[in-house]
Parts: C-alpha cells; structure tokens; sequence
C-alpha cells in the first residue's frame, strides 16, 4: 500500500527504497558549506494573495541584486563519486501519493558531453505533475522517473567533450532540451543531475542558489514566447497571469530586455502591487474586471493560464497570442520550450544588474523532504512565482 502524503513528506527517511536503477561503480565522501544570500528585496505584506489563505507567511520574495553574492557552496576535493544517492521517484502515473523518497538510486552516469552536478536547489512546473500524471506518457521516458527540470548546483564532474565548464563551477540550467520528448529519467529532484553541457550557464554572481533556481525554465520560456512572437521595441503586450512564474518574467522581458512601451498584466487583487513593482504599467484585477472587454488592444497577449478564447479579443490585427496552456484560438499559437543555455547567458547581465528578477513564492522554499508538499501547493494553481526545493540533501 502507498504511504500517505503526509507520512511522505514527514517521515521520508523511512520509506522503502525503491533501488530501481543500477549502481555505479563509485564510492566517496563529499561535504559542502551553505551561505546563503540575503540580499533579498521584500515585497510588503499586502501584496500576499488572499486567496493563497496563508496565515502569516514570509515575504513575498522578488529576489535581485547587483552586488556579488558570496560562494553559496564550498566543494571539498573529490577523488571519486558515491554510487548512491538521496532522489525523490516515482515508478507509476498518478497522483502526489506515487512519489517515493529513496536513499538508494544510482547516480546517472555521464556523458561525454554532460557534466554532474551537485543539485543545490530545484524548482517546480506545471510540466513536472503533468508529466507525473501521466499526460505525455507516449513520449516520455521509460518509468521509474526522477522528477525536475530546473536546477542550480556545483560541477563535480564534466565529460570528455566538455569545454565550458570546470569541476567547481556553480551553474544553472533547464535540464531538459525538449520538455515533453523524451525528458531525463533521471531529473533534478535529486542529489546529483547529468546535464548537457549546452542546457547550463554559470550562476548569476549576485544571486544565490534559490533564486537561480527559480529561473531556467520558466524565463526560457518567457523569451521565447516573446521572440517567436517578433516582439520588440515599442510594441505593445498583455500579460495574463502576470504573478505566475512565467508571466512575472514575461513582463520583466518585455519591458526590461525587449523594450516595450506598454505592459498591462493580469492577476487577483492582493498581486496588483507585484505586477507593478515588474514593470507593468497596467495591473488589472481579474477578479473585478475583465479584460477581454478592454477597448484598448495590444500587438501581443502571452496567456500563461489558459484563457485564449478571451485573449484573441484584445489583440491588434495582426498581432500575436501565445498560449502556453489550454485550447487555442486562432491567431492564437502554443510552443512548448528548448531549453538553451544560450538564452541563459544572453540574459545574465540582466540578472546581475537586477533589471530582471526572481519571484520566489512566499511559502518557500520547501525542504527536500516536503516535497509532497511543494506538489500539492503548486498544482492548487496559487502559487506565486516559483516553488523551490532547498536544500536537497
């Protein structure tokens, strides 16, 4: 019988190990130092959705600086890799209930083209529980999965073919080159991640392993809604669901990266302030107006949730709709992300310099062992931001 969420998440240690995948034939002791940046900027209180019903959490976060973080982790000298490793599976379809905590998995082998990393921290998608569920089975890759796309962590090891990057190396990446083609049994959700060296970029000097957490995919995804679309310089963009992982750097992107003359974006009454504080200058209230019935139109509406009927009503003729999730309505279009750590790089300076940031959920970060937790909290569709996990041990 599957064990309960809550005995899950609470008691992960003690769950049977599962010890599906083959061991490598390596054994080592590995130790490392957390220092996490502080330098956070708070978002006040009032901006919390109520509709989170959180009771007295932390700040929303919106995470920049451009001062240099310190080193968020100190790899000890390695002479070789432990076989086994701490990794959340599952091995069936389904629900929160099929994720399994194993002390046991092996650590992916690697590639000549991939470099392991140390996961530091990881985030959540839409993408991970719809592909938990079991909506992409038919190209998927074989069962049992290890969950996760988005990492930030510690080269420890790199291919022969590897030229980029160096054993210490703190980088950042959406593992995944396609999201739903065959995707890596073995993801991020994990003490250790193979990853081509082509899907990473070097962390964000000023940003700790949390907030590059909370980036790669989701602000891959931003750009290249936004390039696919032909935005640039003094057009025009709506934004729905501007509080969402995607949208909040959708509007960033556009105002900050692509130069935009006018952002609008949508979300509930207590995220108005967030949208604002992005860059948009238009926060509209989803719960009291709708902005299918604006007069004003918009060259672009990136629809990040689901409602491309309506958004096909406020753009310009000739202008583009991209919709990342649900029907689509013509001239409505869907793309589903490559993960480019091209894109990554391309967008650091940005990062660095704070003009972009990383919106981190308030109920965040989970631990590694409330993973259940961080799930059943994102698939509410509430979330703000990004969910991460830190730290993974």
């Amino acid at each position: 019988m599957l064990a309960t969420t809550s005995t899950l998440s609470s008691t992960a240690s003690q769950l049977t190990p599962l010890s599906s995948l083959s061991p490598n034939p390596f054994s080592v002791k590995f130790s490392f130092a957390f220092r996490e940046n502080k330098n956070r900027i708070a978002v006040p209180t009032s901006l919390k959705s109520q509709r989170c019903q959180l009771s007295a959490p932390p700040a929303l976060r919106v995470s920049a600086s451009s001062q240099s973080a310190p080193t968020s982790v100190e790899a000890s000298k390695v002479s070789a890799l432990p076989s086994e490793m701490k990794a959340w599976v599952y091995g069936e379809y389904g629900g929160v209930d099929v994720l399994k905590f194993d002390t046991k998995v092996a650590v992916p082998e690697l590639l000549e083209d991939q470099v392991l990393v140390k996961v530091v921290a990881a985030a959540l998608n839409p993408v991970d529980f719809k592909r938990r569920q079991g909506k992409f089975q038919n190209t998927d890759s074989p069962l049992p999965t290890v969950p996760g796309y988005d990492v930030a962590g510690v080269v420890v090891k790199v291919g022969s073919k590897v030229k980029d990057f160096k054993e210490g190396d703190e980088v950042y990446g959406d593992i995944n080159e396609k999201a739903l083609e065959g995707p890596k049994q073995s993801g991020s959700l994990a003490e250790y991640t193979a990853v081509e060296e082509r899907l990473l970029a070097l962390k964000p000097k000023n940003l700790d392993f949390v907030q590059a957490a909370a980036l790669p995919l989701a602000i891959e995804t931003a750009y290249e809604g936004l390039e696919r679309t032909g935005f640039s310089a003094g057009k025009s963009l709506l934004v729905l669901n501007g509080a969402g992982g995607v949208g909040s750097l959708v509007i960033q992107l556009a105002k900050h990266v692509f130069g935009a003359s006018r952002v609008a974006a949508t979300s509930s009454t207590g995220k108005l302030e967030l949208l604002k504080s992005l860059g948009a200058d238009l926060a509209i209230d989803y719960t009291k107006e709708n902005f299918e019935e604006l007069t004003e139109k918009f060259d672009v509406v990136y629809d990040a949730i689901g409602q491309c009927d309506k958004a096909v009503k406020v753009v310009k003729e000739g202008g583009s709709v991209v919709a990342l999730t649900g029907a689509v309505t013509p001239p409505g279009f869907r793309f589903v992300v490559t993960s480019n750590g091209a894109v990554l790089k391309k967008l650091n300076p940005y990062l660095e310099s704070g003009k972009v940031k990383a919106v981190i959920d308030p109920k965040g970060p989970f631990p590694f062992s409330k993973l259940v937790e961080a799930f059943s909290y994102l698939e509410t569709n509430r979330a703000t931001g990004k969910v991460v996990i830190h730290p993974i041990q």
